[in-house]
């Protein structure tokens, strides 16, 4: 516990300006983003006496070891600020709205030749446009279903689309009269696009105008004695009402608004958003937060306010946000949303009539989700605190273990090695700093050394780098893997580290505890480890699954657990979720092994020209059969690529026999036809699929 005084910018130090301020912990994290009209003023309210200080802003303070601040020009500006920061730091002491689940939207592509009508997830991209979101995706179908039948837009992937252009056939929607087949040439693309528009049109609310127009010409049809016409039109008009009554009108004037509402208690708080166009109930969505720092209901809304209009821009921020309490002040605010609309936006509390009555509706709404919330968790942050406090008391530690690592090996007979890290903070997953390695220090099977390895490869770069600097530098060796293994990860892909910032980084935060999955043999390979590390600050367990028994390092006996113990379940959730993570790994890494191909083993060979020499020969098997002069035509490949690919394909005809998969015969003289991507079958085909590797 860190004391806020050994931190505390000296007096006269902090300006008195509008800014956004950082907390950072002894590992340069950042725990904490907050704005202020003025820095002076807001930070001396955290170097106060600590027993004035709320009990979660003491937490926050002594957890802190570092304060630092950016002065912005205006309020405005430091509203932007903090969203950015907060969204790319993700500090553990600001207020996150969690939703558990992702909404589906009504989407339809316009960025795309022939738009397509479909269920979309997710973040939303540009030239797609987007109605909801929904509470459920079936409801979509069920709407979408209706419209089909007035506005029959593409719906089929881009896939099926290829197909049916390719054998000049639609499919089934196509026949039905439920899609216009742009795939065959039965309307063209500025005819298609047209009847996109439309859809988005009705979507949007502009209803009248097409029932207006279907009903004309309903009449016009009965009076020619079109009756068949007249009858299709009439279903028309009545697919059309049901789909509109699926959202009932709310507010009579046709108001574009959003309606947030706020339920909250002492520890955690419910957000709800309608989202009303043209006067009907468009979508609806909801977030539940833990609350970690002081806060007011205006600065819940506030962030909520963050939350959903932070990445939107134009039509998707409403002419008129409504809310339960406005934010302290209210002015910068409603200035960010006017920026992101590009028209003003009125923000405000309602106080009579309609709109007043529906907010009434959404903060029901909110309180059903927060009740809903609790009841589902059935209190879990105490269950989880408890759990980590019996773990403490069972392995006889100093505190309880906020962060844990477990880590698991996972191989088939000896192939493929791998290993997981899995990561537990404050009881809960930490998914973004989950890693995967891959075992090359030696061949064969040894969990034992396989876990010495993992483990001297994850300390030893924090370890030297903090030796080093304290800080972490960018682009290191070990980040994509060292020379006797490599690392992947959700991460590796963004390439370089990131030092002094506060980012989640790899290996950048030690544990409180390493779990591994074992018995006494692997927790002394891992504490090993740690000791040739010089590491005494951080304790080992293993968790054996026969009996689900605790080995500490050095210890004959295991710690038994109670087995309605929290701590015990938190411990098998740690372990079965990097078994998991680990296994699926090397499920992974072994299916692609097996779908090799001879192509494979060309060393400089890229997919694009593995591609290239198939489309030119048609199969492996023809080009096996070219002259190096044949496979000098393809284009891109040169004299000595041509001889690398005739001597590598020379070589695999000399490996093991092919096998008819059907029959079982060996098959001397000839092969079939194949992809890059694919081989001769070896014999090992026929046996059994535990015993070649492969998933059942």
């Amino acid at each position: 516990m860190a004391d806020p005084s050994s931190y505390r910018p000296r007096p006269g130090e902090i300006p008195d300006s509008p800014g956004v301020y950082r907390f950072r912990d002894e590992h340069r994290r950042v725990i904490y983003v907050g704005k202020a009209k003025s820095l002076r003023q807001r930070l001396a309210n955290y170097f106060q006496d600590l027993a004035n200080l709320h009990p979660r802003t003491r937490t926050m303070v002594t957890t802190a070891a570092s304060v630092e601040w950016t002065v912005v020009s205006t309020e405005v500006e430091a509203l932007q600020l903090e969203y950015s920061w907060i969204k790319e730091y993700d500090p553990r002491f600001n207020v996150k709205y969690r939703d558990d689940k992702s909404y589906p939207y009504l989407a339809v592509t316009m960025n795309e030749e022939f738009p397509r009508v479909q269920v979309m997830r997710g973040h939303k991209k540009k030239g797609v446009r987007y109605f909801g979101p929904y509470a459920h995706a079936w409801a979509i179908r069920d709407t979408v279903d209706l419209l089909l039948r007035v506005f029959p837009v593409r719906t089929c992937s881009t896939g099926v689309f290829k197909n049916a252009a390719r054998t000049g056939r639609p499919c089934l929607l196509g026949y039905i009269g439920k899609c216009s087949a742009p795939c065959v040439g039965r309307i063209g693309p500025e005819d298609h696009r047209e009847l996109a528009e439309e859809f988005c049109d009705f979507m949007a609310g502009r209803t009248g105008t097409y029932l207006r127009r279907l009903e004309k010409q309903m009449m016009e049809a009965a009076e020619e004695m079109e009756y068949e016409r007249a009858a299709r039109l009439r279903d028309d008009i009545e697919a059309l009402k049901k789909a509109m009554e699926k959202n009932a009108v709310v507010l009579a004037d046709a108001t574009d608004a959003d309606l947030v509402a706020v339920a909250e208690d002492e520890l955690e708080a419910a957000v709800q958003i309608f989202h009303v166009r043209g006067g009907r109930v468009r979508g609806q969505r909801g977030w539940v937060t833990d609350k970690v720092e002081e806060i007011t209901t205006g600065a819940l809304v506030e962030h909520a306010l963050q939350q959903l209009y932070g990445e939107e821009t134009g039509d998707a921020v409403p002419k008129e946000v409504l809310v339960p309490a406005l934010p302290e002040p209210v002015e910068p605010v409603q200035e960010w949303l006017t920026g992101r609309r590009g028209s003003n936006v009125s923000l405000r509390i309602p106080q009579r009539g309609d709109k007043k009555a529906l907010m009434e509706t959404v903060q029901r709404n909110a309180q059903q989700a927060l009740a809903l919330h609790k009841t589902k968790r059935a209190s879990d942050l105490t269950t989880r605190s408890r759990a980590l406090e019996e773990i403490a008391e069972a392995l006889d530690l100093d505190s309880a273990p906020l962060r844990i690592e477990c880590y698991d090996i996972s191989h088939l007979q000896g192939d493929d090695v791998v290993a997981s890290m899995v990561v537990f903070e404050d009881g809960l997953q930490r998914k973004s700093e989950y890693r995967r390695f891959q075992i090359k220090g030696f061949a064969g099977q040894d969990d034992v050394r396989s876990m010495h390895e993992v483990i001297t490869r994850r300390f030893r770069r924090y370890l030297a780098e903090k030796e080093r600097t304290g800080e972490w530098a960018e682009g290191s060796e070990d980040a994509l893997g060292d020379g006797d293994g490599a690392l992947t990860g959700p991460d590796t892909a963004a390439g370089a580290l990131k030092d002094d910032d506060g980012r989640p980084r790899k290996f950048a935060y030690p544990p409180q505890l390493v779990v591994v999955d074992g018995g006494r043999p692997q927790v002394a390979a891992a504490r090993r480890a740690l000791d040739e590390l010089g590491i005494d600050d951080i304790a080992v367990c293993g968790l054996a699954k026969r009996l689900e028994e605790v080995w500490l390092p050095g210890d004959d006996d295991p710690v038994v657990l109670p087995r309605t113990s929290e701590g015990l379940y938190l411990l098998q959730r740690v372990r079965d979720e990097a078994h998991r993570f680990a296994i699926t790994y090397q499920r992974t890494k072994r299916a692609k092994r097996f779908r090799a191909g001879p192509l494979d083993e060309v060393p400089g060979l890229g997919d694009t020209r593995k591609q290239a020499l198939i489309k030119h020969f048609g199969s492996v098997k023809k080009l096996r059969s070219a002259t190096i002069e044949q496979i000098q035509e393809v284009p891109g490949i040169g004299r000595k690529t041509a001889e690398t690919v005739a001597a590598a394909l020379a070589q695999a005809a000399q490996a093991a026999p092919a096998v008819n998969t059907a029959t079982g015969e060996i098959i001397e003289d000839e092969e079939p036809d194949t992809t890059a991507g694919a081989s001769r079958e070896p014999v090992t085909a026929g046996l059994p699929d535990e015993r070649r590797g492969q998933e059942t």
